[in-house]
């Protein structure tokens, strides 16, 4: 059991990851304001948030830089130069570094020489062997790392739990549940906390919710996992996301009980920042092409598509999702 405050119903083991730039940044190609990314780096200070996720760490061999904003490589000088020092660490900077597309080698230097604090290693199933040498990699180098196991909803059960066993072997510090097409219900996460939390009791690691709102359901599936014991919890202000979106930041502080977390920042951001975003023409959130890509269990590449068409053709997309005439 996890030790939980008995004056304040809380359970100080709970780490919140705001994703906002990151996940956010599949919905701009990760073109934020120096500004827009001080003050959401300020705010999240201000709300208690323990780790702020900047961006990932892309190859610049694999992906134009004149075709993606700064936050798609988080190059350590860029990071500094936009929020200033860091080093009294009142949030923990974290980037994420997916498999086959980073080149960690060169581009990931030494904890010492880096203002990052956290490495969030992003692999698929078949991708395991390739994943820990990453997080070898980044823990020799004496980061925190994690492991995104991405769409396990399409995956074997037996697959996922080979791969629990390799990640729950290598040197991480932590392994997340993902629902990659938001296709997962509340009941489906409670048993997919069992399957994880074997692993983690095993060998020591700490798990993490990662949820997409297709159905609505990201919330539901974040809360639904901490009360099962998920101690790091990914969100976004206002559930800014690829697609669909996340769980939102708004709610999950909302929910949470620890003192230490502190809504009004949160709210005032969103008004201040997150508002003229979408006036400005982004879109990301929930939708009815989402909603289908996330009852079929499908990635939401093609309801993407459907929505930068401006198509409302509703029916017609969801004959082509099911194959009818």
């Amino acid at each position: 059991m996890k030790e939980v405050s008995k004056l304040l119903g809380f359970r100080e083991s709970i780490k919140v990851v705001d994703a906002t730039l990151r996940d956010g940044g599949l919905v701009n190609d990760f073109y934020f304001t120096d500004e827009f990314v001080k003050k959401l780096y300020e705010t999240n200070i201000k709300a208690g948030v323990d780790y702020m996720e900047l961006g990932y760490k892309a190859s610049k061999e694999l992906f134009d830089t004149n075709k993606y904003g700064k936050w798609k490589f988080c190059d350590d000088e860029e990071i500094l130069s936009v929020i200033g020092d860091n080093s009294e660490k009142k949030i923990k900077l974290a980037v994420m570094a997916d498999v086959g597309r980073c080149d960690y080698k060169n581009d990931i230097r030494q904890k010492k020489d880096s203002p990052i604090d956290l490495i969030r290693v992003a692999c698929y199933v078949h991708q395991i062997p390739a994943a820990v040498a990453m997080i070898e990699d980044a823990k020799e180098k004496g980061y925190e790392v994690s492991c995104n196991i991405m769409a396990i909803s399409s995956a074997q059960d037996a697959d996922v739990r080979a791969a629990l066993d390799m990640i729950g072997q290598s040197s991480a510090d932590c392994i997340y549940i993902v629902d990659s097409f938001g296709s997962l219900y509340p009941e489906q996460i409670a048993r997919i906390v069992d399957t994880y939390s074997e692993t983690a009791e095993k060998y020591n690691k700490i798990l993490g919710m990662h949820a997409h709102d297709n159905q609505k359901l990201a919330f539901a599936n974040t809360i639904e996992a901490v009360g099962d014991g998920v101690d790091w919890l990914d969100a976004t202000y206002a559930g800014m996301g690829r697609g669909a979106g996340n769980c939102s930041m708004e709610n999950l502080l909302g929910f949470l009980r620890n003192p230490k977390y502190n809504l009004y920042p949160v709210i005032k951001f969103i008004q201040e920042e997150m508002v003229p975003l979408r006036e400005s023409g982004l879109q990301w959130g929930y939708d009815l092409q989402y909603l289908m890509t996330g009852i079929f269990n499908q990635h939401p590449r093609t309801a993407i598509d459907f929505t930068k068409a401006h198509r409302k053709d509703y029916t017609e997309y969801y004959k082509e999702l099911t194959a009818q005439e």
